[in-house]
C-alpha cells in the first residue's frame, strides 16, 4: 500500500515537473519569436526599387500554415504566393517608387489557371504602368515562359533553352500496389465519366477518361501557344510545330533567331541592365523587393471589421469531413454562418480551388452558403485551378460564377469506394475471423471482408441517391432542369471555358474581377471595401499539430519509401467517407 502511495506520488510530480518545463520552453520559444520578429527592421520602397517575383518551387494560391520550427526559428519561405503577387502588381502600377518589374523564372509550380491569372495581372500591370518588365531564366519551364511572354524583354542564359513542349496529363494507377498489399477496391459509381476510382481497380485509363482528358489537355495546350503566339508576336501554327521538335536541345541562339529570346545574356548581366533602367550606379546594390516585403510596406486600405464590407473566403484542398486541414465540412459551414449572421458583411466572394471530396461535407458548406444566401446578401465564386465535383457542388448555388478559361470544373457524379483488406489481412498476415450476428448485415461494412451482394446492392442506391441531390442542387442554382444538368454530367470534366457555353458558369475572370463585380453591384469601393477572413493558429495549436507530424513520421521511420507509400495511400483509403464527389487526381505539364 504505501510503496503504491509512494510511486503514485512521484508520479505525480514527475508530471508537475513536465507540466512546468513545457511552459518555461514554450514561453522561451514564444519570446524568442517575439524578439525575432520584433527585431526585424521596417521595409522601405525606395526610388528605383524593382518588384521582384523570384518564380521558384511550389507556388502557393494564398500563405498556408507556417512550420512550427521555422516559426521558432524566425525563418521565412520566401516564395510568393499567387494572392501576393497579383495584389502587388495591383498596387505597384501606380507607384512612382517602383520602377520595373523582374521575373527570375528559376521552375515554378503552380496550376494552369494560377499561370493564367498572373500573367492577365502582368499584362495589365505592363499596360497600366508603362513599366519594363523584365524576364531572365537559366532555362525556362514551358509554364515560367508563358509568363515570361508578357515581358518586354526576355534574356536567356547562353546555355540555356526554353522548354515548349505542348501539355500532357498523367495519371498515377495503384491497382498493381494494390494487389501486392492484397487490397481490393469494391466500387458503386454513376457516371460513365467518372474516371475517379480507375487508378484504384485499372492498370491504365479508360477510353472515356481517355476522351475527356484529351479534350482538356488540348483545351489548355490551346490556350498556352495561343497566348504565347499573342504576347510574342509569332505566328501560333510555329510555336505548335516547334513543339514536337524537343525544343529543350536547341542552341540558345536559335531561340533569339526565332523570336522567343530577346538576347543572350548572363545573369550578372541581367543585373546591370537592371541597374541601367532604373539609374542605379554600377557598384550599389539592386533595389529588389519581393511581394511580401512590398504589401508590408504598403498594405491595401483593407476594411475594418467595423465597416461594411466584402468578404473573400479561401476553400483550397479536398473536401474532408473533420479536421483542420483542407476543406473541412467541420469548419467552414461554421466560418460561412458566421459571416451571414455578421451584418457588416454585406457580400462574399468564395474563392475554390479543389477537386471535391466528401459528398456528406460537400452537402454540409452547400447548405451554409444557401444560409448566407437567405440573407438577402449575394454570393459570389471565383473558380481557380480546378472547382470540380465536390468543388462544383459547393459552388452551384452561388448568383454567380467565375472561371478561367483553363479551371477544370463540373465532374458531376458521385463515386463510392469500400476498401477490402481481407486480401491483406487473412492471406498475407494470416489472421482470421469468426461472426455471429442477428440479422445478414449486422456486422455492417467491414474493412476485413468484402460486401455482400446486399451490401453492394444498397451502396449503389445511396451513390444514386446522392447523384439524384447533386445534380438536383445543380439544376435549382444554375436554373436549369435536372436532366439537362445529367446531359452534361455524368461525371465528365470540363474546362471554364466549355463550362460557360454549357451555363455551368457565368463568366470568364479572375478572382479580381469576381470582387470588382460585387462591389460593382453593391456600389462599393473594391479597393477598400474588401476583407480575407482568417482564423490565426495559436502558437500551442501549431506544438501539437508539429508534434503528431513527428510522430507519424517516427511511425514509419526505418520503411523504405515503397512501403511507406503503400501505407499512406492504404491509410487515406481507410479514412476516406465512402460516397465521394472527387475528381481524379491529375498532373497537367
Amino acid at each position: 500500500m504505501l510503496k503504491r502511495f509512494f510511486i503514485s506520488m512521484l508520479g505525480t510530480v514527475a508530471g508537475i515537473w513536465v507540466a512546468i518545463t513545457l511552459a518555461v520552453v514554450g514561453g522561451i520559444m514564444v519570446a524568442g519569436v517575439a524578439i525575432g520578429s520584433a527585431g526585424d527592421s521596417a521595409v522601405k520602397v525606395e526610388r528605383g526599387s524593382i518588384l521582384y517575383f523570384d518564380l521558384s518551387g511550389n507556388i502557393a494560391e494564398r500563405a498556408q500554415k507556417q512550420n512550427f520550427f521555422a516559426l521558432i526559428q524566425n525563418i521565412d519561405n520566401d516564395t510568393p504566393t499567387l494572392d501576393d503577387m497579383i495584389r502587388a502588381l495591383d498596387l505597384a502600377a501606380d507607384d512612382k517608387d517602383i520602377e520595373a518589374l523582374y521575373l527570375y523564372c528559376g521552375g515554378s509550380g503552380m496550376g494552369t489557371a494560377s499561370r493564367e491569372e498572373l500573367l492577365q495581372s502582368i499584362v495589365e500591370f505592363r499596360q497600366a504602368s508603362g513599366k519594363p518588365v523584365i524576364a531572365y531564366a537559366d532555362s525556362y519551364t514551358q509554364g515560367d515562359y508563358l509568363l515570361a511572354s508578357a515581358a518586354d524583354s526576355i534574356f536567356l542564359n547562353p546555355m540555356g533553352a526554353v522548354d515548349i513542349h505542348g501539355v500532357g496529363a498523367m495519371v498515377p494507377f495503384y491497382k498493381g500496389l494494390l494487389d501486392k498489399a492484397g487490397v481490393k477496391m469494391q466500387i458503386v459509381k454513376v457516371g460513365t465519366f467518372k474516371s475517379a476510382v480507375e487508378p484504384y481497380i485499372l492498370n491504365s485509363m479508360s477510353e472515356p477518361a481517355r476522351l475527356q482528358m484529351q479534350q482538356y489537355v488540348d483545351s489548355i495546350w490551346g490556350f498556352t501557344y495561343g497566348a504565347i503566339a499573342a504576347n510574342r508576336h509569332i505566328q501560333a501554327d510555329s510555336i505548335r510545330i516547334w513543339a514536337s521538335d524537343v525544343m529543350a536541345t536547341w542552341q540558345a541562339p536559335e531561340f533569339v533567331n526565332d523570336g522567343l529570346a530577346d538576347n543572350l545574356l548572363y545573369e550578372r548581366q541581367v543585373e546591370n541592365y537592371l541597374k541601367d533602367i532604373t539609374d542605379i550606379d554600377s557598384d550599389e546594390e539592386l533595389r529588389f523587393i519581393t511581394p511580401r516585403d512590398y504589401l508590408s510596406a504598403r498594405p491595401r486600405s483593407e476594411s475594418s471589421p467595423e465597416r461594411n464590407h466584402i468578404a473573400v473566403y479561401y476553400c483550397v484542398g479536398d473536401i474532408v469531413d473533420a479536421g483542420e486541414e483542407g476543406i473541412s465540412g467541420a469548419v467552414v459551414p461554421g466560418d460561412i454562418v458566421k459571416l451571414a449572421d455578421n451584418k457588416k458583411v454585406q457580400g462574399l466572394v468564395l474563392r475554390v480551388n479543389s477537386g471535391g471530396g466528401s459528398a456528406f461535407a460537400s452537402e454540409q458548406i452547400w447548405e451554409a452558403l444557401q444560409y448566407f444566401k437567405s440573407k438577402g446578401k449575394p454570393f459570389y465564386v471565383s473558380m481557380g485551378d480546378y472547382a470540380a465535383s465536390g468543388g462544383y457542388y459547393i459552388s452551384c448555388g452561388a448568383d454567380t460564377i467565375f472561371a478561367d478559361a483553363t479551371t477544370l470544373t463540373g465532374s458531376i457524379g458521385v463515386f463510392g469506394m469500400i476498401p477490402d483488406f481481407s486480401g491483406l489481412v487473412t492471406d498475407k498476415l494470416g489472421v482470421t475471423f469468426s461472426t455471429v450476428q442477428s440479422n445478414p448485415n449486422a456486422v455492417g461494412l467491414s474493412a476485413v471482408a468484402p460486401m455482400t451482394p446486399s451490401m453492394a446492392a444498397a451502396m449503389q442506391r445511396s451513390v444514386e441517391n446522392t447523384y439524384d441531390l447533386f445534380t438536383r442542387r445543380v439544376a435549382e442554382g444554375r436554373g436549369m432542369t435536372q436532366d439537362e444538368v445529367k446531359a452534361i454530367a455524368e461525371g465528365r470534366v470540363w474546362v471554364g471555358s466549355k463550362a460557360v457555353e454549357l451555363g455551368l458558369v457565368d463568366h470568364l475572370g479572375s478572382l479580381q474581377e469576381a470582387i470588382y463585380a460585387m462591389a460593382y453591384d453593391l456600389d462599393m469601393d473594391p479597393d477598400h471595401a474588401v476583407r480575407y477572413p482568417r482564423v490565426d493558429e495559436k502558437i500551442w495549436e501549431r506544438i501539437i499539430r508539429e508534434a503528431g507530424g513527428m510522430d507519424a513520421v517516427k511511425a514509419y521511420a526505418g520503411l523504405d519509401e515503397e512501403t511507406l507509400r503503400m501505407l499512406s495511400i492504404v491509410k487515406s483509403l481507410r479514412e476516406m467517407n465512402p460516397v465521394q464527389a472527387r475528381m481524379e487526381t491529375v498532373t497537367v505539364e
